[in-house]
């Protein structure tokens, strides 16, 4: 087991770019169709509100889901299957489903992945949006 925890402390020694409040905040207002605000979150905590312009993707169907052909992923989420080269901003409630989000990507050959470590609870926080228990 020891073995196995080692190998996933190196994985993570690339780790992705943290992206701050202040550096998110532009591609919200300004959406572009070729960057993605992916919100790992579960949808009945989406149902809570997120982040505005971004897509739902939880983390609970991510591995498999990157897997899927364009046409499948898209009648499935909603929206087009990211490339791989396309830039990624992963965020989740508080940064720890994110962070294994970029993992993830990662390893499925993603290359241009950002990481909103503050996440949901630094967006409201920011934003005074006052979070619904």
């Amino acid at each position: 087991k020891k073995q196995i925890q080692e190998q996933d402390e190196l994985r993570r020694d690339w780790d992705a770019k943290i992206l701050s409040y202040e550096e998110l905040k532009p591609k919200t207002q300004q959406p572009s169709p070729d960057e993605y605000i992916i919100d790992v979150r579960e949808p009945n905590e989406v149902l809570q509100g997120s982040i505005p312009s971004s897509v739902n993707l939880p983390l609970s169907v991510l591995p498999n889901s990157l897997h899927l052909d364009p046409a499948t992923f898209k009648e499935k989420f909603g929206f087009e299957k990211p490339r791989p080269d396309q830039p990624l901003v992963f965020y989740c409630r508080s940064g720890v489903r994110s962070t294994s989000a970029c993992d993830i990507a990662k390893r499925n050959g993603f290359t241009n992945i950002h990481n909103y470590k503050g996440s949901w609870l630094d967006w409201t926080a920011r934003e005074g949006i006052k979070p619904s228990s």
